[in-house]
């Protein structure tokens, strides 16, 4: 993969410019978390989009646009429970 300019871009230069990209420590529950917030900041972001929801819906965009931002806190719901194996992996790798 390349810049604009034609140098290369390295993995980690791409992991530190896009936070969504992921690494192999990432579990799928913040993978999908990342996922799912880029998709609802589109559908924020996208008047049309955003209106066509509201149609579909039958509410006005400002509501629309309001749920959909208080989705970003948790959009995939609570964190799961860490096992006492992945605690201790945690406190060895601090």
């Amino acid at each position: 993969m390349s810049n604009p300019g034609g140098a290369k871009i390295s993995a980690d230069q791409l992991k530190a410019r896009y936070i969504g990209t992921g690494n192999s420590d990432m579990g799928k529950y913040e993978f999908l978390t990342n996922q799912h917030r880029d998709t609802l900041a589109s559908h924020v972001s996208h008047y049309d989009q955003l209106s066509y929801f509201a149609v579909a819906q039958n509410e006005s965009i400002g509501r629309i646009k309001s749920q959909l931002l208080e989705k970003m806190v948790q959009p995939c719901g609570p964190p799961p429970k860490k096992s006492k194996e992945q605690q201790l992996m945690e406190k060895l790798v601090e």
